[in-house]
């Protein structure tokens, strides 16, 4: 198994993309591009996607490749509510993120494989072999690393 890879990069180019569906159209590096979204809008993100159980909870669930790009960014902790699934994904990034995260990669029988907290923003993770990652506000994880 490999280990949790975190790193400090610049913002991606396909940032760009996202925002530019998302009518804000910022640049590179550019972190206040985000600001000045109405929260109910980016809370209602979250409220259409579909919801599986995962680990004894709900979470809604990142399908399609946009959900799946901007996960929880630009939200505020208390709009991220119980986090997001991302199913077929190893590896994340936390670009646009306001609050830090606490990742929970998962194997195919959705059982968590290494649990790594206080993931800032502009940070990328990953775990080889894993099969979905769970992404939770900071302080909603499931208990201490397991390597």
């Amino acid at each position: 198994m490999m280990p949790v890879i975190v790193a400090r990069r610049l913002w991606p180019p396909a940032l760009n993309e996202v925002l530019r569906l998302l009518g804000r159209g910022g640049e590179i590096g550019d972190p206040s591009a985000f600001s000045g979204m109405e929260s109910p809008q980016l809370a209602s993100r979250l409220a259409r996607l579909p919801v599986e159980r995962v680990l004894g909870r709900e979470v809604p669930v990142a399908r399609g490749a946009v959900s799946r790009l901007i996960g929880l960014a630009g939200l505020d902790r208390a709009e991220a509510g119980v986090g997001l699934l991302i199913p077929r994904c190893s590896h994340v990034h936390t670009f646009g993120m306001r609050f830090r995260l606490d990742l929970v990669f998962l194997d195919l029988a959705g059982q968590p494989l290494l649990v790594v907290p206080a993931v800032p923003p502009r940070r990328f993770a990953g775990l080889c072999g894993s099969a979905a990652v769970l992404e939770l506000p900071r302080g909603e994880s499931f208990g201490p690393p397991v390597l």
